[in-house]
Formats: structure tokens, sequence, C-alpha cells
């Protein structure tokens, strides 16, 4: 498969609190030499930078560069028609819409529309749809648009995504039906880094938690002490050393080289949109970052969630909500006569993107302190055992399960140690006793291997849980109308994901892309894949081409998506029709674990 990377130099990694100063100074977003990025919402009025809206059937995009300035030093970024975020495009269902995309980088570039239903040759994924746009070429997109809801595009050629090259997608019912609201603004979360995200991938590959900064330390070791006492707690690290994993390994790449954008606008430059008291509100909010998992919250405000990943769901009601990479949630909300903070902190607490609500332009609520930083638990190493009566809550919200680990069984008998002292530390906890892991091959490619999968929906994930808000999960979204195909599946694939954080290698089943065979769908079948974390990070897995409908662990239907994001030690099923012919991109959405290997060519044929 061809991926062209862009070739440009990075500087080393700056200093945090030097960036975190100039984040205060730049305004996120504005072009160097060409004053601020245009206004951003689907909403007028609105304060703060946002792109231009392109509606219709016929749209002329432009990729090339653009000078931005988000940490007090100047980059270039990759963009669309000089905007970052790339314009909002805005289409009606029913419509057939026709784009010319035009390259001007000196290397191959692309546009993938994702989550859109369309024939695989528009789909943008060099290698297998089509050549990719060469530098100086216009390739022109056109498909009918079968679908209604939020959505996105990036590039899928190297690390453009990355370097600032994703916009919004909105498309429109063509009856005009649809959640009723005053306003609609989308709210686009990202990820953007001074240095070349070759420079951040090699040093992954060198020292795979290079830029985790919460990592445990001697004043957590005594709180452990004093919570469970010194056998249970030299116990819980004698585990995580035997293991050499790292029980705050959330997110490879923190703020300490990404600045988090809301709109194109760093925090200091606090994206602002307006409404009237008493208006409803409608957030489009999509993850169109590269490796980050945001919990997002509007405190002072409850959040009424109406559709995932485009499609509508019955309404829930949530304080907060976790948006893996690639997802999009539509949310509303009925702000009074206040200013309210849009807060969406990073998984791994290094960091945070925010915006304002607010019926008056100037006005600002405060922002929330970080929540701590939490630590995976049992319940993220190994699956069901930790669901088992009498099991003690980890000191930073995880609960204990099971795994088996590069040594084989030799982390066992530490795991266990710990968890019954931690057990018997509460009041009538019960003991227990770990079976024996499945059988799997440990090596250059896998470090760990689940035993007993969890396969709950209900669990929000590691640093949400019983956290005194009220926090959306998989088992909260029920797509209206149910299942689009009623035919029982014919045949289950199943596949593990995998990977060895020492040596940044991922894949599927142990397999990395560059060996892998393509997997093969029988064109018109109905067939259920079942997706099992092997891991102790959660993974966004995108199918391209077509729905996800995720089951719920009693096999009923429970949610359509586009993107799947699966906890570790977590196993989720979901069915899928193959009618759509063709090649398609089958990869986790973390961008640097899908350069890394977990990437599959799905035949649908």
């Amino acid at each position: 498969m061809s991926r062209i990377l862009v070739q440009s130099k990075g500087p080393a990694v700056p200093d945090p609190s030097r960036r975190r100063f100039m984040q205060g100074l730049a305004l996120g977003g504005a072009a160097l030499g060409v004053g601020l990025l245009p206004r951003f919402a689907l909403a007028a009025p609105a304060a703060t930078a946002y792109p231009a809206v392109l509606s219709g059937t016929e749209f002329d995009l432009t990729i090339g560069t653009m000078a931005v300035d988000f940490t007090g030093h100047a980059r270039s970024a990759i963009v669309v028609n000089r905007q970052l975020p790339a314009p909002i495009l805005r289409w009606r269902e029913g419509d057939t819409v026709t784009l010319r995309v035009r390259n001007t980088l000196p290397v191959t570039s692309s546009i993938h529309w994702h989550g859109i239903l369309l024939p695989f040759r528009m789909d943008g994924v060099p290698g297998l749809s089509f050549p990719g746009i060469a530098p100086g070429e216009t390739f022109t997109y056109r498909f009918p648009v079968r679908q209604t809801g939020t959505y996105w595009y990036h590039s899928h050629s190297g690390f453009q995504e990355q370097q600032g090259l994703y916009g919004p997608i909105v498309v429109e019912a063509r009856d005009g039906a649809g959640v009723r609201a005053d306003r609609d603004y989308v709210v686009m979360l990202s990820d953007w880094t001074d240095q070349n995200p070759d420079t951040i991938l090699a040093t992954l590959k060198r020292q795979s938690d290079y830029y985790n900064f919460g990592q445990p330390t001697a004043l957590d070791f005594m709180r452990d002490v004093e919570r469970i006492g010194i056998r249970a707690a030299l116990a819980r690290r004698r585990m995580w050393n035997r293991m050499r994993m790292n029980p705050t390994d959330l997110s490879d790449v923190s703020a300490y080289t990404y600045t988090y954008l809301l709109n194109g606008t760093a925090p200091a430059g606090n994206w602002t949109a307006l409404f009237k008291p008493g208006e409803r509100v409608r957030l489009r909010v999509i993850n169109g970052s590269a490796m980050t998992y945001f919990d997002l919250r509007i405190p002072g405000l409850k959040m009424t969630v109406v559709s995932s990943d485009g499609q509508d769901v019955e309404p829930v009601t949530v304080d907060e909500l976790r948006i893996g990479v690639a997802e999009t949630y539509d949310v509303i909300v009925e702000p009074g006569d206040a200013a309210y903070t849009i807060f969406a902190q990073s998984m791994d607490r290094s960091g945070y993107a925010r915006g304002t609500l607010a019926p008056r332009a100037g006005m600002e609520a405060p922002v929330p302190p970080l929540d701590p930083v939490p630590w995976l638990g049992m319940t993220d190493m190994m699956g069901a055992m930790g669901g088992m009566a009498g099991m003690a809550h980890g000191a930073h919200g995880g609960g204990m399960q099971g795994m088996k680990d590069k040594n084989g069984m030799a982390g066992m008998s530490d795991m266990a140690h710990a968890g019954h002292a931690a057990a018997s530390a509460q009041e009538g906890a019960a003991p227990f006793a770990f079976p024996p892991p499945w059988h799997c091959r440990t090596g250059p490619s896998v470090d760990m291997c689940v035993a007993d999968p969890r396969t709950n929906l209900e669990d929000p994930g590691v640093g949400l849980r019983d956290n005194g808000r009220r926090v959306l999960s998989y088992a909260d979204l029920h797509t209206i109308g149910g299942s689009l195909d009623p035919r029982e599946p014919g045949r289950t694939l199943t596949l593990h994901l995998t990977g060895n954080m020492q040596r940044y290698v991922w894949g599927f089943d142990g397999v990395k892309f560059s060996d892998a065979r393509p997997i093969v769908f029988r064109y018109g079948e109905r067939l259920r894949i079942t997706l099992i974390n092997d891991t102790m990070m959660t993974h966004p897995i995108h199918l391209h081409g077509m729905w996800s409908e995720v089951e719920a662990p009693d096999g009923g239907f429970q949610v359509r998506k586009h993107t799947v994001s699966v906890q570790p030690a977590q196993q989720i099923s979901y069915l899928v029709s193959a009618d759509a012919p063709g090649r398609w991109a089958y990869h986790c959405h973390l961008l640097y674990h899908m350069e890394a290997g977990m990437f599959r060519e799905v035949i649908v044929a």
C-alpha cells in the first residue's frame, strides 16, 4: 500500500511550561501574514475564528500549506482552502455531490470521507481505492449522498491528517426533518504538534513512554500504602514491574508535544459560540485528532445526546462523554443567561481543549482543573475475571481483572497477590482464584493476551468510573429504527487487537499490515466481527464503506457506528452487511498505531 509521508523538519520537543505559557499568548488558528481565519459556526452570530461553510452540490477544494502559530513558534500546516480546520461541507441527503480536489503539495495527497457510504473508488485511500492525488493534479470525487448527520473528512496519506488536513461534514435530511434546535454549531476537537510526525513515531519506537509524564511516583506508592497496606502496595508495584508495563499508559502522545484545539483554536484563544438565553443549541462534536481521546463536559449544563456517528439515537442526558478518535456525537444543550465552558480534557489528563458558550461576546466561564491522572486497573488487564465479587477498585479508579503477559504465567502470582490483598482490605471481601489464561503466543509483536475478555458496554472507561458525574457509555446508545438488516449473521470473524508497546508494533492477531493478507467478505453476506482487545490501550476501530452495528452482550442490536471504540481487555461484537463491493481499509484510527501496523485491507467480492 502506498503511504507517502510529508517530508518536513521539526524541532526538538519544547519545554512544556513554555508551551503552556505561549498557548496563552497565541490565538490558536491565526494564520501568519493573513490575519485571523474566517469565522466558524453554522449559526450566526458567533465569536472567534471558524472556517467557511461550503454548501450545494459542486465543491472546489485545494490542498496546500499555510503558516500557523499555536505555541509561539511559526509552523507550516497542511490545509484545505487555507483553512484549519478545513471548510465545513454542507450536503443534502439524496443529492449527488461533486468535489474537485486539487493538490498543490510537492507530495501525493488524498481526502477520505469518513463514515460516508460511497463507491470504493471514491473512498480516498491511496493504494486501495485510487493511487492518490499526485502533486499538481486534481481528482474529482462524485457520489450520491445516502445518509444524514455529522461526519468529517481527512487525508489518508501519511501524517497529513496530523498536520492539519481535516474538516467537518454536515448532511441535512432531504425532508428537513431532524432534532429541533435554534442554533447549530460544529465543535471539532484536534491535536496539533510543532514536531515532525515522523520524529514522533521514531521517538515512540525508541522509547514508547517518552511523552508520558503521568507515571507512578513515590508519593503514589505512599498513598497506596495508606490505603491498602504495605504488602498489597508492594505487590501492586511488583506486578507492574514484572510485566514491564505502565499503569498510566493511556495515550502514546501527550500535551508534552500536543496543543489541543477546538475549531482550530488553542485554549487561550477561547473559541466562542453565541446564543440567546432559552434557546436549544445543537453541538456537533467531532474528534478529528490524530491520537487523543477527549472527555467532554460543559460544567453547569446537561447534554442530551441525540446522535452518534451521524445516526440518530434515543435521547440520553449526561454530564460527560468520552469521544474516541474519529467518533462524532451531536448533543443538545439549553443554556441560561450565563457563560459556560466547553471543556474537553485528554484521557491521560495532560491537557485540554476549551471553548465557550455565551449570550454575549467577550464572556467567559471558569475553566475546571484537570482531573487526576487515572491508573489502569485489573479491569483493564484481566477481562471478565475482574468483575468477580469482592474485588476492590484501584486507587486511581480502575477495577480488578486478568491477563497473560509477555512472560507467560510469570506475572500472574503477583496479580493474584495484589488483587487478593486489596480485596481483603474491604470488609467482607471474598477470596478468589485466577483460572489459567487462554493459550496465546507472545513475542516481538504481542506482549500480552487477555484470558477472559469482558463484554460489558456500560463501562465508560478508565478515569471516568465513579467520578460523581453521569457519564455516557455505549450501553446508553440506542439507534432509532434499529438494525438496517434483520438477517442473522452467517459467520463470525474474530480478530484480536494486539501490540508490543515497548517495540511500538501494532496489529491484528499479532500481524502488522505489511505481513498481513486481506480479509475477504463475500458480497451480500451478513457477518459478525468480534474484536478482542489484548492490549491496555483503547482502540477506535474504523471499517470503511459499511456500517458496524454493535451488539449488546445478550446479542441484541445496540447502536450503529462507523468507528467502534474497544476498551482494554474488552470484547465487542458487531454485525456487518457486506453490501459494498471493492477494496476497503480497516484500521485503528490512532494514526501512529495505524502507521505502525494496525491496518488491514478488506475485500468485498
